[in-house]
């Protein structure tokens, strides 16, 4: 166990410093497989052969598990072949990559599809993905390259070319003339990514488009648009985020069908611009979309040879008006909500934009995980594990420039993400349910960097947002606008105990601060959930203030009689142990913090009396590592050494006070300690702490 542990920090510490160093971006990809595409190529130039990829064979296993398993019917003859087997001329890219060379085969991967054609548009981000200077001529020697954005980090995929055929032609994506192979290789390397052809059927555009950019998307329904989705429209233009749109078909022979206004159905469009112009005494909002075809425009207001254009003040058409046949037209955005079904905006990361023209959004991620036992503890429905979720803290202080709605506020992005569903799939696992809860985190508590909320918090206050559902998808992403303040946000799955690793990523318009809370959870008790009684034992302990010395309470709750009534007999036993606890002299607790102080000790006891089995009022040394495992500690060797040379009578056994003093040691140091080997020796923050 020591060993693996070791090995786990081990790991955690080389990928900080990869990260530290670069390791994961996009210019500085991680090798999947550990495998260089430079030196492989060189290698293979060096030796006159061609790459033939291990770690992706041309076999059976390489094309699927079940429906293009071994024993498939649909993998019966097929012949893995190199472009130049199949054409005398292969191209790698001819003239431009374009729409027409991205033809489905017989994989169900039309989302992959319109992602890799959504990559045509851009040349920036296609070199990002399909690196330059690949191609059949010079220094050829069957083997490419690929970068995707995974989970996090950018990855390099290496393969080789050859690539599955049936009677002498592609079986999976080609191009339409047949002699450029572009996309058919980053399919190849996709499906290595994810480990075969077959994962890749079924999925949604935006995951593709996802793990081509880095970016996190958001949709919208457009028959339930939210009433400032047009404001939304034009931020998510200015901060370079690229937005695409469809019309949804009712059976496949709607699939490309044109409406009678020139639109087309099933069909993937580009949403470049939003513009406002005053049109006869009005404001009319416009937006500017892009079929990729190249032709065939709407025709209704607002189109490129419509009357609407000769009405509105000159500058503006000439800002605005577009009469060539290009794919390219306006239409008003009160139209486009009604004829188009749903909108994607893909916001993307910093790293991924070149223009200046633009704003950024500001980018945080975390990496987490669903330990069944530990983290895994479902969402609000099951409040006795709910808590023990991982837990991420985000502070906003700057408010949007332009908000929304015209109240102030901060405009956040939180996306769930969970890991490896794909490459999953092979073993008959499926996607958790997944979702997640942000929650206001009290003024008392700002800036406490280490404290967990625990469940007297969180089961005595509702979310202040939620993600819209629970879902078993990839993915989910919604949209938030809070005001100023700190904000804990607890993903989850729907039902408790179940595994799985997690990306959680928060884009914010505003720079935030956002952390991973690894600390201990905190404890807070109302004062209408607090017995009379102990309020009127409180009173009698601290006379007529408000607050009791702590000094008192901290040696007269380490007797061994713990019952109430004898606090007060004690108090006198504990002014004279004063000199015994030094640092507590000038500290005091208000009721509500002696109140969790005095669960804590309860807490205490009734582990002491669990190993204390023949009620001698001590434990033994061989004992004391377990007790302190059921109050949430686990000590290595060195540390029990120590307890043991500092609390244990010489006959090695334990007494309860030294027992209640080790922890109380032991978790102002867990507590307090930060990373930089300082320490805080607060009274009033220790008693407020509990596992």
């Amino acid at each position: 166990v020591e060993a693996s542990k070791m090995t786990s920090v081990a790991g955690r510490l080389a990928r900080q410093n990869e990260r530290a160093e670069g390791v994961g971006t996009n210019e500085n990809a991680v090798k999947f497989c550990n495998q260089d595409y430079a030196t492989l190529k060189s290698q293979c130039l060096q030796r006159g052969r061609l790459f033939e990829d291990d770690a992706f064979p041309a076999s059976s296993r390489s094309l699927g598990f079940k429906e293009l398993g071994p024993l498939s019917p649909k993998t019966r003859g097929v012949v893995w072949k190199r472009p130049k087997e199949l054409c005398p001329k292969p191209y790698f890219i001819d003239n431009g990559a374009t729409r027409t060379d991205i033809c489905q085969g017989e994989l169900g991967d039309c989302w992959l599809l319109a992602a890799i054609a959504s990559l045509t548009l851009d040349d920036e981000i296609l070199a990002r993905v399909v690196p330059p200077g690949q191609d059949f001529d010079q220094d050829y020697a069957g083997i490419f390259h690929f970068q995707f954005w995974q989970f996090g980090d950018w990855i390099d995929v290496v393969i080789d070319d050859r690539l599955p055929t049936r009677d002498g032609k592609l079986l999976f994506v080609h191009s339409s003339e047949g002699a450029e192979f572009w996309s058919a290789l980053l399919e190849k390397a996709y499906a290595k990514l994810n480990g075969c052809y077959e994962a890749l059927s079924g999925g949604t555009t935006t995951e593709g488009f996802e793990d081509f950019t880095g970016g996190i998307s958001e949709g919208y329904e457009l028959n339930k648009a939210p009433p400032h989705l047009f404001k939304i429209i034009k931020k998510a233009l200015g901060l370079g985020s690229l937005l695409g749109c469809s019309i949804d078909i009712t059976s496949a022979y709607e699939t490309e069908a044109v409406t009678a206004l020139k639109l087309v159905k099933g069909h993937a469009y580009s949403l470049t611009g939003a513009e406002e112009v005053h049109y006869q005494g009005s404001t009319v909002e416009l937006v500017r979309l892009r079929n990729p075809w190249g032709e065939v425009e709407w025709t209704g207001p607002w189109s490129d040879s419509s009357e609407e254009w000769n009405r509105i003040l000159p500058e503006e058409k000439a800002k605005l008006a577009n009469a060539a046949e290009d794919g390219e037209f306006w239409m008003a955005y009160s139209d486009f909500i009604k004829q188009f079904s749903t909108l994607e905006i893909c916001n993307l990361t910093p790293d991924t934009l070149t223009s200046d023209e633009v704003a950024y959004w500001s980018y945080y991620q975390f990496n987490g995980q669903w330990r069944v036992g530990s983290t895994a503890g479902g969402c609000r429905n099951h409040p006795a594990t709910f808590c023990s979720n991982p837990q991420y803290a985000i502070k906003l202080e700057h408010l949007d420039d332009d908000p929304l709605d015209g109240k102030h506020g901060c405009t956040l992005l939180v996306g769930l993400m969970q890991k490896d569903g794909r490459k999953d799939r092979r073993f008959g696992e499926d996607l958790n349910t997944i979702g997640f809860a942000i929650y206001k985190v009290w003024h008392l508590l700002y800036g406490r960097t280490d404290i967990r909320l625990g469940p007297d918090i969180l089961m005595k206050q509702q979310a202040v947002a939620m993600s819209r559902t629970f879902i078993n998808t990839r993915e989910i992403c919604d949209r938030f606008h809070l005001p100023p303040g700190e904000y804990v946000i607890i993903p989850s799955t729907f039902q408790p105990h179940k595994r799985g690793s997690f990306l959680l990523r928060v884009f914010t318009e505003k720079e935030a601060n956002a952390r991973r809370i690894r600390r201990h959870f905190l404890v807070i008790c109302f004062k209408k959930d607090i017995d009379p009684q102990f309020k009127s034992l409180f009173r009698q302990i601290a006379g007529n203030v408000r607050t009791f010395p702590s000094r008192f309470l901290l040696c007269a709750c380490t007797s061994v009689s713990l019952q109430m009534g004898s606090l007060k007999h004690k108090r006198q036993n504990a002014l004279n142990r004063n000199q015994r606890c030094p640092s507590f002299s000038s500290s005091k607790l208000s009721l509500m913090e002696f109140h969790v102080l005095w669960l804590k000790i309860q807490k205490y006891l009734k582990i002491f009396e669990n190993v204390d089995l023949d009620n001698s009022g001590t434990m033994s040394t061989h004992e004391m590592r377990g007790a302190l495992a059921q109050a949430g500690f686990q000590v290595n060797d060195a540390v029990l050494q120590v307890v043991v040379s500092r609390y244990a009578s010489p006959d090695f056994s334990i007494n309860f006070d030294n027992y209640v003093s080790c922890l109380i040691r032991l978790e102002i140091k867990a507590t307090y300690s930060l990373p930089d080997g300082h320490a805080y020796a607060s009274p009033q923050w220790f008693c407020l702490t509990l596992h």
